[in-house]
C-alpha cells in the first residue's frame, strides 16, 4: 500500500486544549492533519473498533462485538490471533475464510464493523477546555466546526481565538501551523 501513497492532506486529526488554571497564561487548542493514501475511501480497521464476524451456516464461529486488541489483532473460535489493523473489512473476511479453510468446506465471511475507532492515524482528539474532551475516527470532509460541535464547544476558561491547525505530513518534515479563531467560529 505505501507504493500506492500519493500525499493528501486529509484533515484534522489532533485537537489539544486550554490550560483550566486561573491566573495562567492559557493555551490554544490544537489541531493536526496527516497525509494519507488517496485511497481514503477504504475504512482500515484499527484498535479498539468492534467487528461483527458472521460466518455462513456456522453460527458457532460467529462474533458479535468482537473487538479488535491494542495490538491489531482479533481473536475468533478456530482462528486465534489473526491481524486486523490496517486491513479493511473485506480483507479481514478473505483472511478468516483462508484460514477457517482448514476445518470448514467453503467457508463464507462477513465482517461488519459495529463501532468505529479507526487506525490512529485517522483520529481526532480533543483535549483541554473542549466542554466534552474526546477521541473521534476522523470522516472525509470533516471540518473544524463539526469537531467542535461533537466535543460541545469550549469551556469558559478557554482561549479559543488562540487555536491552531496542525498539519503533520510525512514524518521528520516539519508541522504547517495554521491559526483558528474557535470562539469567534462557534458565535457565528
Amino acid at each position: 500500500m505505501t507504493s500506492r501513497l500519493t500525499k493528501v492532506t486529509l484533515g484534522l486529526l489532533c485537537m489539544a486544549g486550554l490550560a483550566a488554571c486561573a491566573g495562567q497564561d492559557r493555551l490554544p487548542p490544537v489541531v493536526a492533519a496527516r497525509t494519507v493514501s488517496a485511497d481514503a475511501q477504504d475504512y482500515l480497521l484499527g484498535p479498539g473498533d468492534k467487528l461483527n464476524v458472521f460466518v455462513y451456516r456456522a453460527p458457532e464461529l460467529s462474533a458479535n462485538g468482537l473487538p479488535i486488541r491494542p495490538d491489531g489483532r482479533v481473536s475468533l473460535p478456530l482462528v486465534p490471533d489473526i491481524e486486523a489493523a490496517g486491513r479493511t473489512p473485506s480483507q479481514l473476511a478473505r483472511q478468516i475464510e483462508a484460514r477457517l479453510k482448514e476445518y470448514v468446506l467453503e467457508p463464507n465471511v462477513t465482517v461488519m464493523v459495529q463501532s468505529f475507532e479507526g487506525a490512529p492515524d485517522r483520529q481526532i482528539r480533543v483535549i483541554g477546555e473542549a466542554a466534552q474532551p474526546m477521541g473521534m475516527p476522523y470522516r472525509e470532509g470533516q471540518t473544524v466546526l463539526d469537531v467542535m460541535i461533537s466535543a460541545r464547544g469550549l469551556t469558559r476558561y478557554a482561549a479559543g481565538n488562540r487555536a491552531e491547525i496542525i498539519r503533520r505530513g510525512a514524518p521528520g518534515q516539519p508541522a504547517q501551523v495554521i491559526p483558528v479563531r474557535l470562539s469567534d467560529l462557534l458565535r457565528d
